[in-house]
């Protein structure tokens, strides 16, 4: 007797206005993707977006600082090795 496997993922229901459906629907012909494809890429983004908003959120908070991109690659090379330093004691 065949046994059925646990879905890898979930399906959900939408609704939209027919002019946004048929704007969806254009999208995806003209992409070459499936709606799917296309919802899981807004959401990705959206999602990126809201991380970023805190992100900025958060720095608006810090104090300024004078680091330039190299010094932030300096420090985090120096506290990966302190790091490693610490663990193997």
């Amino acid at each position: 007797m065949p046994t059925s496997r646990p879905r890898s993922s979930r399906v959900f229901t939408i609704s939209f206005p027919e002019s946004l459906a048929r704007q969806v629907e254009e999208t995806a012909r003209k992409e070459h993707r499936n709606i799917s494809e296309l919802f899981r890429e807004a959401w990705r983004t959206y999602n990126a977006a809201k991380m970023e908003r805190k992100l900025e959120a958060i720095r608006r908070t810090l104090p300024p600082t004078n680091y330039t991109p190299d010094d932030v690659v300096a420090l985090v090379h120096e506290m990966t090795r302190e790091m490693r330093e610490t663990n193997k004691a």
